[in-house]
């Protein structure tokens, strides 16, 4: 519940001004609500209109996608670049393609990626962006020409200096590199405009593995940390089968972890035995195929129709790696009763704030996805690095420095939430850890930025 006045103030605005937009206010409140003894510390805040600007994008565009499908038939998207704030460095954030998409929900997201590069403690704003159009099905030619229309209004907006985007959900190597190729073609220029490329033109070792690693480290240090443990013995259920949800299985299984579950849109797999990742890559990575697959393939594991059974699983870690709002109260309910003592986030959002409380009152160590999932986006600003000075780092260079960064997230994370008179509690660590950075370059560069 919110009781600053100049944060309720704030935030009936933001009701006022987006209450057709969910996610996003979902996402303001949740931080807000964690900010209150930070603002109350810092008076110069409400003069200098610090939360008003933070939670009013600098610019949103929004434009229309047409292209031609194989049939020679013309279809539209739209598209979304959601530029939010650059006070700490050129706008960053990943472009998702899905059905799903609009503008609350990229606002939602471009709003978390300004804390969550924040705590990377790279030079990086936040932004985000996207289009409805849903790649599943579509040939890679109808892909290619999509990409190129989208890029085409895209471009106009984006730089090396400027935004840099990456990908996200049904935006992968594919999709950047049609993008990439796109950009270069119309500006004729070759920089580092977009991260997550082939390795063959300027991309990252590491990168495609650093969110779901990057989720494992920050897990792991917290686990050190504040329980005197690690993932060795565990048992752990992961939602998702997309590059997340893989790498963190992976990382999860190199750490001395049972993982016992993946899941799709349409269902999930329970392998009692361990999830055989070579199978799961082969299915999602190899064919772009449905995750029912596995239990047809692996004797001993079973496939259920619908992704929310996956938390009824019993577990001592869960990992949720698909999308945002995918557990709620039920489903934390559920978590709590199979024995599972630790959630950490690698999907953006993917707990409702009826399941977080349900982690917090039941003595869950509970890690945000801002901080949890922020090595997808750290590593890409190391790639952004190397783009620079024109390098390439090997993966145990990049590896080691994700390593640091997520440890560095969490030590970060706790020690505000100390400050904050919340010790332990990570999401008001991250939400003040990150905005006290952001705060202060904002007051920095003047109240019309």
């Amino acid at each position: 519940m919110l009781t600053d006045e100049y944060v309720k103030r704030v935030y009936a605005q933001v009701e006022k001004r987006d209450g057709d937009q969910p996610e996003f206010l979902q996402a303001v409140r949740e931080v807000f609500e964690s900010l209150e003894p930070v603002v109350a510390k810092h008076p110069e805040y409400e003069k200098a209109g610090v939360l008003e600007r933070i939670v009013e994008p600098e610019r949103v565009v929004k434009f229309r996608v047409a292209w031609t499908d194989d049939e020679g038939k013309v279809q539209v998207n739209r598209g979304y670049r959601i530029q939010f704030n650059s006070a700490i460095g050129p706008y960053k954030g990943g472009l998702r393609f899905h059905p799903s998409v609009n503008e609350g929900v990229i606002k939602f997201l471009g709003f978390e990626q300004i804390l969550k590069n924040s705590l990377t403690s790279l030079p990086m704003g936040g932004g985000k962006g996207g289009s409805d159009f849903d790649p599943k099905g579509k040939s890679d030619a109808e892909v290619m020409r999509f990409c190129q229309a989208f890029m085409t209004e895209l471009c106009r907006h984006i730089g090396q200096f400027t935004d840099v985007p990456a990908g996200d959900i049904n935006v992968g190597g594919r999709e950047i590199g049609y993008l990439f190729g796109q950009y270069k073609r119309i500006r004729d220029e070759y920089s580092g405009v977009l991260t997550g490329k082939g390795l063959e033109f300027g991309g990252s070792l590491a990168r495609t593995e650093a969110t779901g690693y990057g989720l494992c480290y920050y897990t792991a240090e917290a686990m050190r940390v504040l329980r005197n443990d690690s993932f060795e013995g565990k048992t752990v259920v992961i939602s998702g089968s997309g590059n997340v949800a893989i790498f963190a299985t992976e990382k999860a299984q190199a750490l001395g972890a049972k993982v016992v579950t993946a899941s799709d849109s349409n269902g999930y797999i329970y392998d009692p035995n361990g999830i055989q990742l070579d199978v799961v890559k082969d299915i999602k990575l190899g064919h772009r195929g449905r995750i029912k697959e596995y239990a047809e393939r692996v004797p001993g594991s079973e496939y259920h129709e619908g992704c929310k059974g996956v938390w009824t699983v019993p577990c001592d870690i869960a990992l949720p790696c698909a999308t945002q709002n995918e557990i709620d109260k039920a489903s934390a309910e559920a978590l709590v009763k199979g024995g599972c003592t630790v959630v950490c986030e690698g999907a953006n959002m993917p707990s409702t704030p009826e399941a977080i409380e349900v982690y917090l009152s039941n003595g869950i160590l509970y890690g945000p996805a801002k901080a949890a999932n922020a090595g997808g986006v750290a590593t890409s600003g190391l790639e952004m690095s190397q783009n620079s000075e024109r390098l390439s780092w090997s993966f145990e260079e990049v590896d080691s420095k994700l390593k640091g960064i997520m440890e560095g997230i969490f030590h970060a994370s706790f020690d505000a939430s100390v400050a904050a008179g919340s010790e332990g509690n990570l999401m008001v660590g991250a939400n003040c850890a990150g905005f006290l950075k952001v705060a202060t370059a904002m007051l920095a560069q003047g109240i019309t930025y």
